[in-house]
């Protein structure tokens, strides 16, 4: 099922969900029991093959060894997919000792809605706040509930906003919605489990599971989505109910796009310092919301508030968009940041500085080895710049170099605008060069300019390395302009081109005597030269080069070498032959990608088809 087939068999769902909620829902309860369904058969068959075959031995002996061992490993992996764990989330613990003003206000909407009672309430660092259940006897149920809140989260809202919040997480888990989330969630797993384990394991048996399997799966996602999305808007309901339809809706507003302002602008203003600082300093959550009421004022919030519900929703998220959650509750969007001393982070007492100083801690030790490589990465780019600027103000650059340049001067010199400018030029010398098409265009695209487009498009057809980036940057570019149909066409294309890119991963990662090999094709020079820089590698005998056949991308060949370093009267010395090939991949350079196999032990098929190839024999 593809983008398009999940968005119109969701939508037509939508539908059906709105005319006949209960039918609806007890569809995908009987879907959910197919799956579990099949799994049982699958077993019951499983153990019933497995019963004969060993009745089988009796009579059948060796062959009748062999379906036991098929039929066991597949048992075996389908039960090991039913053994689905949720893990108990991660988190600082917090107690009503240290947070009374917390606990009392989760306690008294917990009372009003008849919700079963938090067995631990953990603090992380997401903007984000949640309910988590967690089977403790597995499929049997009696489940433990978290509440997550993120400090983030709790330093960015009013402590109404943070209860209207805190009432959609309790309206979930008072109408079951995480439990019966949970169980899908588990459904799901196993068939993805299922499916790897026996993508692992080869299993020839692995049709009965893999077939079905490629069915059900993405029909039942299609088909639980709307519930999931039905079960957001009652959510909604609920807190409006428990505080007014204002507060929450002043909660979604200040979740989008205090969340946008986060992802866009804070956290790149943090990474942003290791370009200058070699260790972390950054106190991020001691910083993070003191300013958010001055930056999110005026024009600035209008800018950001715009963005938020201008967004549709996305048919992989089964949040709504703040514009029909909004509409839904019939309030207008309202952004009202607390001021810093009214920040809903009060309400953790005595823990919250404790909290503070341990995510602070966490986040730089997590951090600290990224942050130290692009501390280097940004030294030795701000170094190349230099050396490439002052080679251009004596000479003209090469293509590679100047472009090189152009994006330099974008990420660690003088900005976007600067690097426009020499791109613009490049350009202008260089014609239809793919690498100054691309570069050029997308930052083009990235800026809203449609002239683009063409240099993106004329790079994809002359590189097939720009067809994935290109494709993506030319979707971004028509959905950020409301081109829903156009985005999605480019999004096939990039999807399309990644299966291929994928298939021919594949093909080049295994190399079996049941290929197929042909000549190498390289030119006498080339040949000579390897043939001279195999001379020097001491310990070949002899070695030979072919070409494996390909069915994707041909046009990007696959060589093995194929080398022996004794008579056939010699012992074999897997050592020695491990030796030489450490020392043909460090001193000989090859003119595309190349495989080098010993043609010995238990490679020595590979020395009959490769010895029968034209001009394979270079020493």
């Amino acid at each position: 099922m593809d983008r398009q087939q999940f968005e119109q068999t969701v939508a037509a769902l939508e539908r059906f969900a709105e005319r006949h909620p209960r039918l609806y829902k007890a569809r995908v309860v009987l879907l959910a029991l197919l799956g579990y369904g099949y799994l049982a058969l699958l077993v019951a068959l499983l153990l019933g093959l497995f019963a004969a075959s060993v009745l089988a031995c009796v009579y059948l002996k060796f062959v009748a060894l062999k379906f036991v061992a098929l039929s066991g490993a597949l048992l075996l992996l389908v039960l090991r997919a039913l053994v689905v764990r949720i893990p108990a989330p991660v988190g600082f613990s917090i107690g009503p000792h240290e947070a009374p003003a917390l606990f009392a206000r989760i306690e008294q909407l917990r009372r009003r809605l008849r919700a079963p009672r938090f067995h631990q309430v953990l603090i992380n660092d997401d903007f984000n706040a949640g309910v988590a259940q967690v089977p403790r006897l597995g499929p049997f149920g009696w489940p433990r509930n978290y509440l997550l809140l993120g400090l983030p989260l709790l330093k960015c809202l009013t402590v109404e906003q943070f209860d209207a919040v805190l009432a959609h997480e309790l309206g979930h888990l008072a109408r079951g919605h995480a439990r019966f989330g949970n169980w899908l969630y588990r459904l799901r797993y196993t068939w993805q489990r299922l499916d790897q384990e026996l993508a692992r394991s080869r299993n020839v048996c692995g049709f009965l599971v893999q077939r079905f399997f490629a069915w059900y799966a993405p029909y039942f996602g299609a088909y639980s989505f709307p519930l999931a999305r039905a079960n957001e808007y009652e959510a909604d309901r609920i807190s409006a109910q428990l505080t007014s339809s204002r507060t929450a809706a002043e909660a979604l507003t200040g979740v989008a796009v205090i969340g946008r302002y986060l992802r866009a602008q804070f956290w790149p203003a943090v990474f942003a310092r290791a370009s200058d600082e070699p260790q972390p300093a950054a106190l991020p959550f001691s910083d993070l919301g003191r300013d958010v009421h001055e930056r999110l004022a005026g024009e600035e919030a209008q800018r950001w508030l715009s963005g938020a519900t201008g967004e549709d929703g996305d048919v992989t998220d089964t949040h709504p968009s703040l514009a029909a959650r909004l509409r839904a509750l019939g309030e207008a969007p309202h952004l009202a940041p607390p001021t810093p001393d009214a920040a809903a982070d009060r309400l953790l007492g005595s823990a919250r500085e404790r909290l503070i100083e341990a995510l602070d801690a966490r986040w730089r030790e997590g951090i600290r080895q990224e942050w130290n490589r692009r501390y280097t990465e940004v030294q030795e780019q701000r170094q190349r710049l230099q050396q490439l600027r002052h080679r251009a103000e004596t000479t003209t650059l090469a293509i590679e170099d100047a472009c090189q340049l152009a994006l330099l001067e974008e990420s660690v010199g003088a900005g976007a605008d600067r690097a426009l400018e020499q791109l613009r030029a490049l350009h202008a010398r260089a014609g239809d060069d793919p690498r100054a098409c691309f570069a050029l265009g997308q930052r083009l695209l990235w800026r809203g300019d449609a002239a683009g487009e063409a240099l993106v498009v004329r790079a994809m057809q002359q590189d097939r390395e720009a067809v994935i980036p290109g494709a993506q940057t030319l979707r971004d570019f028509h959905w950020r302009a409301g081109r829903k149909a156009e985005a999605d066409q480019w999004h096939a294309r990039m999807l399309a081109e990644m299966r291929v890119q994928e298939a021919a991963a594949e093909e080049r990662r295994h190399v079996r005597v049941t290929d197929r090999f042909d000549e190498h094709g390289l030119d006498a020079a080339t040949i000579e030269t390897l043939r001279a820089q195999l001379s020097r590698v001491a310990g070949i005998r002899q070695a030979y080069l072919v070409r494996k056949r390909l069915r994707h991308l041909p046009e990007r060949p696959l060589y093995l070498l194929g080398f022996t370093t004794r008579a056939w009267w010699q012992r074999y010395d897997a050592r020695a032959a491990t030796r030489v090939q450490h020392d043909i991949l460090a001193h000989v350079v090859f003119g595309g990608h190349t495989l080098v196999v010993n043609l010995e032990g238990g490679h020595r098929a590979f020395a009959r088809r490769f010895r029968r190839v034209r001009n394979a024999r270079l020493i």
